[in-house]
């Protein structure tokens, strides 16, 4: 197994822990960022570890920001990746088990380094079990492929500018006339 490891400013010093922790059990890693504690943006470090794993030359990430929420949110844009943000082993475990989690985040404003250490371990060890769980994983995929958004394309006819959107009808200052009844704000 060879990990794909980021974390942006927040979650430095717990990458650090956790690059120590893979190092004592042998897993090979790569650090995608960040190096210093100063601030930075974490969804181009979710992007860089995203595109490693599915590059297919790595075979899991781990993502590191504040609250991991951030990281899973950017992890989960990208088709193919199913990224889980955990604060303790047992999700993390069903994370893998269930759900085949490629990516796990963790929040280092709410994890100590111990306990994220038991995270990793326990997302680490664990198994896809698949079987009744690859259904789920099948309508997941097909949810990201119905609802992906086609790559844009720039039109060669550069002199074509697009129609001017209409413009809201206002109704004049001081009347109510703004719903189907008067004083009344559609939904």
């Amino acid at each position: 197994m060879k990990l794909a490891i980021g974390s942006d400013h927040a979650g430095f010093e717990l990458k650090n822990t956790l690059t120590q922790y893979l190092e004592s059990r042998l897993i090979p890693y790569e650090d995608f960022g960040t190096f210093t504690t100063d601030s930075c943006d974490y969804p181009r470090i979710a992007e860089k570890v995203c595109k490693a794993v599915l590059s297919g030359q790595f075979d899991r990430g781990i993502l590191i920001c504040g609250t991991g929420i951030g990281m899973s949110i950017s992890a989960n844009k990208f088709a193919g990746i199913r990224a889980a943000a955990c604060s303790e082993p047992y999700s993390a475990i069903l994370a893998r088990r269930h759900n085949n989690a490629n990516v796990l985040c963790l929040g280092a404003r709410v994890v100590a380094s111990g306990l994220a250490t038991l995270i990793a371990e326990g997302w680490l060890n664990a198994s896809y079990e698949g079987e009744r769980h690859q259904r789920r994983l099948d309508m997941i995929t097909r949810i990201e492929q119905r609802n992906a958004i086609p790559p844009y394309v720039p039109s060669s006819d550069a002199g074509i500018t697009p129609a001017a959107e209409p413009q809201a009808q206002n109704p004049a200052p001081g009347t109510n006339d703004v719903g189907p009844e008067k004083g009344t704000q559609p939904l």
